[in-house]
């Protein structure tokens, strides 16, 4: 069964079957989005954002129409609901430039709930389930990236990297502010985690850590937030969702 077939079967179309990865069934009011596996993490998928509407200078055909399929999430009460998408670097030349192509799909539905950060709109089923893990003993120089089996498999932390970090940064949350100590004591001093600006399993190779440059302290809810999503938030992004908060502007 092709996508278009899959999407059929459940009773929803579009206006373009070549470019649109949102759809939509009126009768039942459901929309469907396609949830790439590059923008998801966990239980989490980046659907939306206002950064789509045009990409490498063209306006994208789709982008008005899963404009609208969000406002009837959001506005009228449609049910959201995701299928699995595979990408492919087909269409991509040696830079990695080139627009997304289909590599597979997952025929199986998936209701979500939608929620907005800003300019983007992700899908997800609540259910936080990031695994951050934090550092392991390691020997030797700040190299980093080897996976090493504990309990699961995990990328290994540098013990020696993470303290020239805290020791240039000290102990306050980037994110938050929340330094532990101030809190909770001497039970909550020194303790903080770390968090790599790149993240490791991106790197997938073994690589040379700048304990300045490549490693920022956050606390763990933070450290979850920003990972809740993919691609990760930045802190900077992550600092600015906060301060909206805190501004009295709603942000689901």
């Amino acid at each position: 069964m092709n996508r278009k077939a899959f999407i059929e079967s459940h009773g929803a179309t579009c206006n373009n079957w070549r470019q649109s990865w949102s759809f939509i069934n009126e009768a039942e009011r459901i929309v469907i989005f396609g949830a790439w596996d590059f923008h998801t993490e966990g239980n989490t998928t980046l659907i939306f954002s206002e950064d789509w509407k045009i990409r490498r200078g063209r306006k994208q055909s789709a982008y008005k129409q899963s404009r609208e399929h969000i406002r009837l999430i959001e506005e009228e009460g449609y049910l959201l609901m995701t299928f699995p998408m595979q990408g492919s670097d087909a269409n991509k030349d040696e830079s990695g430039i080139g627009p997304a192509k289909i590599g597979g799909f997952t025929p199986r539905l998936e209701e979500r709930v939608l929620s907005r950060d800003g300019q983007n709109w992700y899908a997800s089923d609540r259910k936080l389930d990031i695994a951050i893990p934090e550092e392991v003993d390691f020997n030797g120089t700040y190299a980093e990236g080897a996976l090493v089996t504990i309990s699961v498999n995990s990328y290994e932390r540098n013990r020696d990297a993470r303290q020239k970090c805290l020791d240039h940064y000290g102990y306050d949350c980037a994110g938050c502010g929340l330094n532990f100590e101030v809190i909770y004591g001497a039970l909550g001093k020194d303790f903080i985690h770390v968090h790599h600006v790149v993240p490791i399993h991106t790197i997938q190779e073994e690589y040379e850590v700048d304990p300045i440059k490549d490693l920022i302290p956050v606390c763990p809810n933070c450290h979850a937030m920003i990972h809740r999503v993919k691609p990760a938030l930045t802190v900077s992004q992550l600092k600015e969702h906060i301060a909206r908060r805190k501004s009295g502007v709603i942000v689901s």
